[in-house]
């Protein structure tokens, strides 16, 4: 996996798997028409999903390699870099991958929104899983995006090839729904993980050396993207995940301020707050008390 290939543009996405080049913006490839060829790496200016039909190689983001086998679609945003790693041995790509550049979104509604799907963050071992009923929903979508590529564009053609890109990306929030409950034996003990995390954290010293555990950072210790953490925590608890961890920030605080021989200085410096008066404005914002007034209370 040593060539590093770069697209820019959906023009030289097409190229590269032998499709023709409909539309400048957006391409539905097929990718049995590519030539046979060794894992590389690559840099992809572009939306790109890809529906994965058969075993040809592991997907490499980072460090860590996808969850990707057939019937899966993997979500890359512009600018990130993956890699087929085929151990040296030619194979040939098969599936589909649906690519448009950020430019067709403009004075769309769907460029407001695309930041809400939140699975173009996501990273390994997050693919979405398809049922077969799932699948030719997915075939579907990219057939009617083919349809208006395959006509002349006229003045309905963006209209429509966006609003079904939508409709695509609105299916997949509802399939990723039901994979975090179906496939809950992937990350079946992840908030008892947290918690523990969490609990680990408070009573070590990393608050002081670290500061605030923050989403980033319990995310990083599962081994999940932040994003998919995010959804993960917001699916099972209803709460986001800033929102918990905070919630488990302020119970440990509620404990300590028991301790009387501890000002509320000293263990707002224990639990990872730079300023006192940031840790008294968040629990008197949770608590509906200041620090020394829930002491008191109590």
């Amino acid at each position: 996996m040593e060539t590093m290939v770069r697209f820019e543009s959906v023009g030289q996405y097409n190229a590269f798997n032998n499709n023709e080049t409909r539309h400048p913006l957006v391409s539905v490839v097929d990718l049995s028409k590519a030539d046979p060829r060794q894992g590389s790496r690559m840099y992809v200016g572009l939306y790109t999903i890809f529906l994965k039909d058969v075993k040809c190689g592991d997907l490499v983001y980072g460090r860590d390699t996808y969850d990707y086998q057939e019937g899966t679609l993997v979500f890359m945003a512009p600018g990130q870099v993956v890699g087929i790693n085929s151990n040296g041995e030619m194979y040939q790509p098969k599936g589909y991958a649906l690519v448009f550049h950020p430019d067709l979104l403009l004075g769309t509604s769907l460029s407001s929104t695309i930041h809400d799907y939140s699975f173009f963050g996501y990273q390994s071992n997050e693919a979405l899983h398809l049922s077969e009923r799932e699948r030719q929903i997915v075939l579907d979508c990219f057939a009617k995006i083919d349809y208006e590529l395959q006509h002349a564009i006229d003045k309905h053609s963006k209209k429509l090839i966006v609003a079904n890109i939508e409709l695509f990306l609105d299916y997949c929030m509802r399939f990723y729904d039901r994979q975090f409950i179906t496939r809950d034996h992937v990350h079946q003990g992840v908030l008892a993980r947290l918690e523990t995390l969490l609990t680990h954290y408070f009573q070590s010293e990393a608050p002081q050396t670290v500061g605030l555990p923050s989403v980033g950072y319990c995310a990083e210790q599962l081994n999940l993207s932040a994003n998919y953490f995010g959804d993960l925590v917001k699916k099972e608890t209803g709460q986001s995940a800033h929102d918990y961890i905070q919630a488990k920030l302020i119970g440990v605080a509620k404990e300590r301020i028991f301790d009387r021989h501890k000002t509320v200085s000293e263990i707002a410096y224990e639990l990872g707050f730079k300023y006192p008066q940031h840790f008294s404005r968040l629990f008197k914002q949770h608590v509906g008390h200041s620090p020394n007034e829930y002491r008191m209370l109590n």
